[in-house]
C-alpha cells in the first residue's frame, strides 16, 4: 500500500475509535491532536502529531508549542517530544498515531511529574499583591443632549444645502475686497535701499 492508502485506512480507524472522545480532536486530514488530564488542571497537556507526505514511512511531527501547552514549563515539553520520537521509531512503516496517544496517555503522570503546580503558586503570589483600596468615585459621562429643532429650523436648514445633503460650492468663501476693507491698510515705513554711489 502507499502511502497516501495507508493514511487514509488509519484516518478512518482514528475517527471509529475516537468517536465521541471530548479529548481528541481532528483538526485536519493530517493534523491530530489529544489532551491528557482535566482542564485548568496545572498538569493537563496538549499532544499534537501532524503527518508529513511519507508519513507512515517516515516519522510523524510532534508538536507540544499549542495555546492549550501555555502553562507546562519548556524542559518538560522537550522531554514529551524526545520520548514520543523514540516511541515512534519502533513503529515506522506502519500505522502509529493511535498507538503514539495510547503511549502517552499510560506514562502521562510520569511525563510531567517535573512540572510544578504553577497555577496554585501564581495565585498565591497574586493574592499576596492584593491591596483594598478606597473606592474611588467614577466619574459617568452625560451623553450630549440632542438638540431639538422646530419645523421651521429644520425647514431653513434644509434650505441652505442641496439636493444630495451638501452645502452649495462656496458657500464658505470670504469676499477679499470686502475682508480687506474692514481690516484697513498697514501702514509701510519707507526705508532707503542704500544704491551704489558711482562716479
Amino acid at each position: 500500500m502507499s502511502d497516501e492508502e495507508l493514511q487514509e485506512e488509519e484516518r478512518e480507524v482514528l475517527s471509529s475509535i475516537y468517536e465521541g472522545d471530548p479529548a481528541f480532536k481532528q483538526l485536519s486530514s493530517t493534523v491530530f491532536q489529544y489532551k491528557y488530564g482535566q482542564d485548568d488542571e496545572p498538569r493537563s497537556f496538549l499532544l499534537e502529531v501532524s503527518w508529513g507526505k511519507t508519513y507512515p514511512t517516515e516519522k510523524p511531527t510532534i508538536n507540544m508549542d499549542t495555546f492549550y501547552n501555555r502553562h507546562i514549563l519548556p524542559e518538560i515539553k522537550e522531554n514529551i517530544v524526545t520520548v514520543v520520537n523514540q516511541e515512534a521509531e519502533q513503529y515506522l512503516g506502519a500505522a502509529m498515531t493511535y498507538t503514539l496517544f495510547e503511549f502517552v496517555k499510560e506514562k502521562a503522570e510520569e511525563l510531567v511529574a517535573a512540572q510544578p503546580d504553577a497555577i496554585v503558586k501564581d495565585l498565591g503570589v497574586s493574592m499576596d499583591c492584593v491591596s483594598i483600596s478606597e473606592p474611588q468615585e467614577v466619574e459617568t459621562k452625560k451623553a450630549a443632549k440632542k438638540e431639538h429643532l422646530s419645523k421651521a429650523q429644520k425647514r431653513k436648514q434644509w434650505d441652505r444645502v442641496d439636493a444630495r445633503g451638501e452645502k452649495p460650492r462656496g458657500w464658505d468663501w470670504v469676499d477679499v475686497v470686502k475682508h480687506l476693507s474692514q481690516t484697513g491698510q498697514k501702514q509701510v515705513q519707507n526705508q532707503e535701499v542704500p544704491t551704489s554711489a558711482t562716479s
